[in-house]
């Protein structure tokens, strides 16, 4: 019986290293926006291990409009968290605008996600005592920024996306897509290095949602970088890159030409 060739063994073993989703021309994390390496987020249920992600492999550019998709436990909701810092990964590193921040407390991680990253959530998160200058007022008010310069930011960026008529209305005096549009307001005030937005058009209608995203687009378009959380295919679409996760791994990574 003929022996195996060692030499074919290991071409065959290098093959298998290369297809886990790390490109070949794989460069350094700081000249990126977002960078993540062999990410892993565990869970402990009991006596049992649940791998929400294994092994994330990740890059996204400064200026890039990303949308992140993949069904029900696929791990894309861990993915958004550690992303925005709002949790910690189990193993591996995360770099975000050229700083590893995996490695942080809870503290550091509270600074880095006021300063680099704006939230914009399905559900809004606005407070509803509190009128849309002071919504948009609030991640100035936590940065320490004086009265009188954060409540002209705000007003600014609250002009930026159309809502200047509306800047002393509380949440339950606006439509649905006009609470949307104060929330993006209030990701955008600190200029964050990136903005975040879980299913921002899951509680509006089509045509507002619509709205919504076109405001994405132009705000895109000014510079900012987007990475988008969906379930919804044609809401991925605005998005210049899918990325697809399943079974807490990359499935799929498409740039849209």
């Amino acid at each position: 019986m003929p022996q195996p060739d060692p030499t074919k063994e290991n071409k065959m073993a290098t093959a298998e290293v290369l297809t886990i989703d790390k490109p070949a021309n794989w460069s350094a994390p700081n000249s990126y926006m977002i960078s993540t390496e062999d990410l892993w987020k565990t869970y402990d249920m009991g006596s049992e291990q649940v791998h929400a992600l294994r092994g994330i492999n990740l890059r996204i550019q400064r200026n890039e409009y990303v949308a992140i998709m993949g069904p029900s436990g696929s791990g894309k909701s861990t993915l958004m968290n550690l992303i925005g810092c709002l949790d910690s990964p189990s193993k591996g590193q995360y770099w975000l605008n050229g700083q590893l921040v995996s490695e942080l407390d809870d503290d550091e991680l509270a600074r880095i996600r006021n300063r680099e990253i704006g939230f914009v959530f399905q559900t809004f998160n606005l407070l509803a005592r509190a009128t849309s200058l002071h919504n948009v007022e609030l991640p100035l008010i936590y940065a320490g920024v004086p009265s009188e310069q954060r409540t002209q930011r705000a007003k600014e960026t609250l002009t930026a996306v159309g809502m200047e008529s509306r800047m002393n209305h509380k949440p339950n005096e606006l439509s649905g897509g006009q609470r949307q549009r104060v929330a993006i307001a209030r990701a955008l005030v600190n200029k964050p290095a990136i903005i975040l937005a879980d299913e921002p058009t899951g509680n509006l209608d089509s045509q507002t949602g619509n709205e919504i995203m076109a405001l994405f687009d132009r705000l895109h378009s000014e510079g900012n970088t987007i990475v988008l959380v969906t379930h919804e295919h044609d809401i991925a679409e605005y998005a210049h890159r899918i990325i697809y996760i399943k079974d807490g791994v990359v499935a799929k990574d498409e740039v849209k030409r």
